[in-house]
């Protein structure tokens, strides 16, 4: 709805007035956060902010909009979700199953239950909350004069309403006593697949970035040590991946593996047991540890290669670490990290008591 029109643009303009000028635009949303942006050319940056000043201030947000993109929502969720092998496992039951707090427990985009219940009050409530200047950050990156850029942010935001206090938000999960599993069948799979999670702490925790190491070791690219095992030398299954899931409270760390013909769920799940076995026994080799930093150098190098990348980052940093400027020095924390910190972190975390897992199969036909 945050397209569909405010006070002084009409319905879908947004858009247009941003490609008219040759610039690009878009949003998304995660469990975490909503995002916004534009990228346009440096003399049309008065533009931006006024096109978003305008729908913080006067969204319109009208009974023909809301049932129009109620509607779209559906299909979105159709399209990427239910219409699609595994994905409600990896997005939506992987979460519902490891989470007791209902902060990260509920689908991001809604059940159609959800959205069949959704009211339009709804919708007016939630963007007087926390759609206001005191819930919101604003990145600016490109070629401007700071001077001028902040006259222009004070001309056309500082009439809006900072609105009500933030409700808190309780994100607090409760230590989890034992292992949790469940079996899910999936009507549009084509084989069997495993899933298995492990609860970590928030994106703000010293643990982050041994863990953010330990994910490159164990699934970035064909020479990681799960697609090694997995893929290449026992062939249990045609495709794997996992990592830490991103958010910004609690997360958790997950493998998937869609099995290969021939085999079965229990023969894989013996197989990543005793990979995160051996993690959990024997430090990892000085060559994985260099090659895992390289990789990191690598992505933090590649996050700054856009305006818009580095305008994104600035504003996660600040919303967790109210420090934009760990844009260009996180880097540091990553590279101190020893084997034997990886080591100590695996024990802490990858344990039976903090694990997590489904087993899918094609809808009747399930094989174990």
């Amino acid at each position: 709805m945050m397209f569909q029109g405010s006070e002084n643009v009409g319905k879908a303009e947004h858009m247009k007035l941003i490609s008219d000028v040759g610039g690009t635009v878009n949003g998304s949303t995660t469990q975490d956060r909503t995002n916004y942006w534009e990228v346009v050319p440096a003399n049309q940056l008065e533009l931006a902010l006024w096109l978003e000043a305008d729908r913080m201030r006067s969204l319109n947000i009208s009974r023909e909009n809301f049932e129009n993109q109620r509607d779209t929502v559906k299909e979105e969720r159709r399209l990427r979700v239910d219409n699609q092998p595994y994905m409600r496992v990896v997005f939506e039951l992987k979460d519902d199953l490891a989470y007791s707090n209902f902060a990260y427990k509920h689908s991001v985009i809604g059940t159609m239950k959800d959205l069949d219940n959704a009211d339009l009050d709804d919708v007016r409530q939630f963007h007087a909350i926390y759609y206001r200047p005191n819930n919101a950050l604003l990145s600016l990156v490109g070629d401007f004069e700071v001077r001028d850029a902040l006259t222009l942010i004070h001309k056309y935001f500082d009439n809006i309403p900072a609105g009500p206090a933030v409700p808190p938000l309780d994100l607090a999960e409760p230590p989890q006593a034992s292992e949790k599993r469940s079996v899910f069948e999936d009507p549009f799979a084509p084989f069997p697949a495993y899933l298995i999670s492990f609860h970590i702490p928030d994106r703000t925790h010293p643990d982050y970035y041994a863990l953010e190491l330990i994910e490159r070791i164990l699934f970035d690219g064909e020479s990681s040590r799960f697609y090694r095992s997995l893929v290449e030398e026992k062939e249990l299954a045609l495709h794997t991946f996992g990592g830490g899931d991103g958010k910004f409270g609690p997360g958790l760390f997950f493998h998937f593996a869609q099995i290969k013909p021939g085999h079965t769920v229990r023969e894989l799940e013996q197989e990543v047991l005793s990979q995160f076995d051996r993690l959990l026994n024997e430090p990892v080799t000085q060559a994985e540890l260099e090659k895992a930093r390289n990789k990191i150098k690598s992505d933090f190098i590649s996050r700054q290669e856009t305006v818009r990348e580095i305008s994104d980052h600035l504003c996660m940093y600040s919303m967790l670490f109210d420090d934009p400027r760990l844009l260009r020095t996180e880097i540091d924390r990553f590279l101190h990290l020893t084997r034997e910190d990886l080591l100590t972190v695996a024990r802490k975390y990858f344990t039976h008591a903090q694990r997590s897992v489904i087993e899918v199969y094609p809808k009747n036909g399930k094989s174990g």
